[in-house]
């Protein structure tokens, strides 16, 4: 009898990391820094410090769990394990998949935008023609999509850094425009201010995706904290750089306006075309909806691989070494939803529905922790560090289902 093909381990610790700022760096900055703004005007860069709170602890409670299982099924397994409940393991399981096709599709409507300023296509035919591609890309292999990523990454951050340079001769204005960009202790503002960071919250998401590759990651004990970390680090560093340099070149209002906040940023700085950093904008929403894409069909055949799905959605080609039935199947309903829904309604969706897999998250490892307190090799993080993010996601998740 014929032995079911196994994924392949090809990913260093590098590559794991670029990967997820990839999706970290693809997924927010280049489509949300201008709703953001709108919600929080100046305090901009306020609102990626209190997404920053709300991710970090459960980003370090990730990095534990994908020392102790590192399996492709990802966080459907760390439930199974904390919580003991097969069937709240795959709803968790399919959560996350279900978030990651929704952010794929934030990120593709994302993608629209910046393409507008190049080529006028009809909305449906660029949404189409970019799944379709990216799809191909995932189902070619896993070497193959992840070295691609990374490439992109670093055009990503050239992107980042672009804006930071054109920025430069606005920084000398930060001392005398200093009350504009610090908020009062006014109910009112930080509320305003929490609003916007869980729309920020969404730019911070991806690093909860990596785990989903862990089949194919070269000792992913140790790669995974490692990772998470630094691709945290990083990327905060930016977008604080970043959001602060734009609403000091643009206002709100401005920023408000435009699909485009990159380019139309590089315009009013520089008084030239945005070409190139349109360019860069559209490779960057390419690898995030890649990743997602990669990330929710490995979801989808971890779960199946464990006979909580139907079998056929673990199927994995002997040529390509992916599993191709999954990858089509998350593609075609990535489509329906970029299709079907505002880009704003499915970033927030994927805040939301994010949240809750964190919420279940941290529980499961505090569960964990009571039973397996000191696991040979592991990475461990304090007892405190999942209670805490399981406090600040309630939190938050009051916050957006008060303000619906």
């Amino acid at each position: 009898m014929a032995q079911p093909q196994q994924l392949l381990r090809k990913i260093t610790m590098p590559m794991l990391l670029f990967y997820g700022l990839g999706n970290i760096l693809g997924a927010g900055i280049y489509v949300l820094i201008a709703e953001v703004a709108n919600t929080s005007g100046m305090y901009a860069p306020f609102s990626f410090l209190v997404a920053l709170v709300i991710v970090s602890f459960t980003a370090l409670s990730y990095g534990e769990l994908a020392s102790r299982y590192p399996d492709a099924a990802g966080v459907a397994l760390y439930v199974k394990k904390g919580l003991g409940s097969t069937n709240l393991s795959v709803i968790i399981g399919l959560t996350i998949a279900l978030a990651g096709l929704i952010s794929a599709a934030t990120i593709a409507r994302g993608f629209t935008g910046y393409l507008a300023e190049l080529v006028p296509l009809p909305e449906w035919l660029a949404l189409l023609g970019l799944i379709t591609i990216l799809g191909l890309i995932a189902i070619w292999g896993i070497g193959e999509s992840v070295t691609i990523a990374v490439t992109i990454t670093f055009i990503e951050i050239g992107g980042l850094l672009l804006i930071l340079w054109i920025g430069l001769p606005v920084l000398p204005t930060l001392a005398e425009r200093a009350p504009e960009l610090i908020p009062p202790l006014e109910w009112d503002v930080w509320y305003g201010i929490s609003l916007g960071g869980f729309l920020a919250f969404y730019a911070f998401l991806g690093f909860e995706d990596m785990v989903n590759i862990a089949e194919e990651v070269k000792a992913p004990s140790k790669a995974y904290p490692r990772a998470i970390l630094f691709s945290l680090i990083i990327a905060t560093l930016l977008y604080l750089s970043v959001s602060l340099v734009s609403v000091l070149l643009l206002t709100p209002q401005q920023l408000a306006t435009t699909d485009a906040p990159f380019a139309t940023i590089y315009e009013h700085a520089t008084g030239n075309e945005g070409t190139l950093i349109t360019i860069i904008g559209i490779f960057a929403i390419i690898n995030g909806a890649l990743i997602q894409i990669i990330m929710a069909s490995r979801m989808v055949y971890g779960i199946s691989k464990k006979g909580w799905l139907p079998s056929p959605l673990s199927y994995v080609n002997s040529k390509t070494k992916t599993p191709v039935v999954a990858t089509l199947l998350v593609s075609a309903i990535t489509l329906g939803f970029a299709l079907w829904l505002p880009l704003v309604t499915l970033a927030k969706l994927t805040s939301f529905l994010v949240l809750i897999v964190f919420t279940v998250v941290n529980i499961a490892l505090i569960r964990i922790k009571r039973q397996h307190p000191d696991p040979e090799g592991a990475y461990l993080v304090p007892f405190w560090i999942p209670v805490a993010g399981l406090v600040v996601n309630i939190i938050f998740l009051a916050l957006q289902l008060f303000s619906i």
